[in-house]
């Protein structure tokens, strides 16, 4: 069972020390250091060690802190898995799994490295593959207890890149893999975050986004920019009508 709010994720660059400072007193329940989409090739290892360091030196309150690394089969995977060990994070996110036997297979890191039991694993969708798999991946967190499996994280830009579909506004694209996640986490469990929207200055695109993904059943939404985290925090925090009846 969910236990805390993850209406509002902002993913920032590890390497932005400014950002991360400010991120400590901003009203999102989580904060993502990212080491992969946003940092360059020859930044890994500033980045990696910039992220270690800031979740050291704490200071993010009840903020869920969480460091994306770069994907398995990637060059930097090995050192950004056991950065994230010796940091401890809330969530380590691993993007681009797409078969189960990568969910055992970073859990069995995870163990043999050592890592606090506090250290969830988050995974990211976002290929054809791992949305066709995306029941097995789920059901990582009771076929290997090891893997730390709590939550299931969309990444819609790869999955239309790949698929070569078009961002549109009703999502029509997205369906298939919003609706198969979102089934494939809630039979196991788990929690589902929806993906980014692109255009942070349409707050309006924005906030029609975050309804759609409420009336589906998403826990909460990643952000790319802190002008987006009042509007995640209202869609997806209890109405009115909802805290009266609690």
């Amino acid at each position: 069972m969910l236990t805390r709010p993850r209406r509002s994720v902002l993913y920032m660059p590890a390497s932005n020390d400014r950002a991360i400072e400010k991120a400590r007193s901003l009203p999102v329940d989580a904060v993502a250091l990212d080491l992969e989409d946003s940092i360059a090739p020859e930044r890994k290892h500033e980045a990696r060690a910039a992220a270690v360091a800031a979740i050291k030196a704490g200071g993010f309150g009840q903020r869920e802190v969480i460091i994306r690394l770069n994907g398995t089969t990637t060059p930097w995977f090995n050192a950004d898995l056991e950065a994230a060990v010796s940091a401890a994070p809330d969530v380590i996110l691993v993007p681009k799994v797409e078969r189960p036997h990568q969910v055992a297979q970073i859990g069995y890191l995870l163990k043999s490295q050592g890592a606090k039991q506090k250290t969830r694993l988050w995974i990211m969708v976002e290929t054809p593959l791992a949305v066709l798999n995306v029941r097995d991946l789920a059901a990582g967190s009771s076929r290997f207890p090891d893997s730390r499996l709590s939550a299931l994280v969309l990444g819609n830009n790869d999955i239309l890149k790949i698929t070569r579909g078009q961002d549109h506004p009703d999502r029509l694209p997205l369906m298939l893999a919003l609706q198969s996640c979102l089934y494939a986490a809630r039979s196991y469990d788990l929690a589902m975050l929806d993906g980014v929207y692109n255009n942070f200055r349409d707050l309006e695109g924005f906030r029609r986004e975050c309804e759609q993904g409420r009336l589906l059943g998403m826990d909460g939404k990643t952000l790319i920019h802190p002008g987006q985290i009042p509007i995640a925090n209202e869609v997806y925090g209890p109405s009115a009508a909802e805290l009266e009846w609690a």
